[in-house]
């Protein structure tokens, strides 16, 4: 039996598998104070029984090597964290912790569309832009746990604002950046005399969303489909990198690819078919996650599983 911890800004769940990472069960709650959300896994844990690991999966900076939670953005007083220690002390059970999106890059990796490859590449498509990289059957951290931050490359010297950068590879493929490209879009519009399909006056340009924009997009407005056409050039051009870069055999993209995929899939594969090297990119298939909402839960658990894997190596 393995368990899963999994720490967010809003919600946290702490999961329990068999023997063979299938979740068996999970209980969630909202995320309070560092100290009140620590007793709080405490309980649940004490409650699910003795466990061979425990995996800890949360956003970072964090240092996945000691074990420590340093000061996440979305986790208020979350300040050096020994996480790791607290577990292994309370519970006498084996931990490992690791930054959120190398978590997910696992889970796809022992569980979805990534099982069975040597060499992949996890991207998050959602809020923001981040990757996980598995890279000859091992997760990769690079030096400081900050390895596969791929949403910090400019992909334009102006753009949509992602990661503090604008043009950057998550300004255009996020969806606060698809929201902007929209909003960008729409203004220009107004300004022109014309109405764009997801916006129905200029006072409500701060209420668009990736979400309305794709409804649009899927009922066939050539506006909307523009958009996403924008997006996808760019996710194309910044795979090209990583394809030519690390030689993956696949690279999995979750949230907003997995869910509109096929909004992203022709213009995307021009640019690849432009930009990559054929050699590289001849052996790498581009596809979509496979764990939807369950991603959190097994991330948390493969995380536990891959560490005592590799202790015992």
């Amino acid at each position: 039996m393995y368990i899963g911890v999994d720490i967010g800004g809003t919600k946290c769940a702490v999961v329990k598998s068999d023997d063979n990472g299938k979740i068996t069960e999970k209980v969630s709650f909202e995320t309070k104070s560092c100290n009140e959300t620590i007793e709080e896994f405490k309980n649940i844990i004490k409650s699910m029984g003795d466990a061979k690991a425990i995996g800890i999966s949360c956003g970072g900076p964090l240092d996945s090597k000691r074990g420590v939670i340093l000061s996440p953005p979305n986790l208020l007083g979350w300040d050096e964290v020994r996480i790791v220690e607290i577990f292994e002390k309370t519970f006498g059970i084996r931990t490992f912790l690791e930054n959120d999106a190398n978590a997910c890059a696992l889970a796809e990796w022992r569980f979805g569309a990534g099982r069975g490859v040597q060499n992949m590449v996890f991207m998050t498509f959602g809020t923001g832009l981040g990757a996980g990289l598995i890279l000859n059957g091992q997760i990769y951290r690079g030096a400081s746990d900050m390895a596969g931050e791929l949403g910090h490359i400019r992909l334009s010297e102006v753009g949509p604002v992602g990661y503090g950068k604008s043009g950057s590879f998550e300004g255009f493929c996020s969806g606060g950046g698809i929201a902007q490209l929209g909003k960008m879009s729409a203004m220009e519009k107004f300004q022109m005399g014309k109405k764009p399909s997801y916006c129905s006056n200029i006072n409500e340009i701060d209420s668009i969303t990736a979400k309305k924009i794709a409804k649009c997009a899927n009922e066939g407005c050539e506006d909307a489909i523009e958009i996403f056409n924008m997006s996808a050039r760019k996710l194309g051009m910044g795979l090209s990198f990583v394809i030519d870069i690390l030689n993956p055999e696949k690279i999995v993209i979750g949230s907003i690819f997995e869910r509109c995929e096929g909004l992203f899939r022709k213009e995307m594969e021009k640019i690849l078919q432009r930009e990559c090297l054929s050699q590289s990119l001849c052996c790498c298939t581009v596809t979509k996650a496979m764990l939807g909402d369950e991603i959190g839960d097994y991330a948390a658990i493969s995380v536990a599983i891959n560490g005592l894997e590799n202790e015992k190596c």
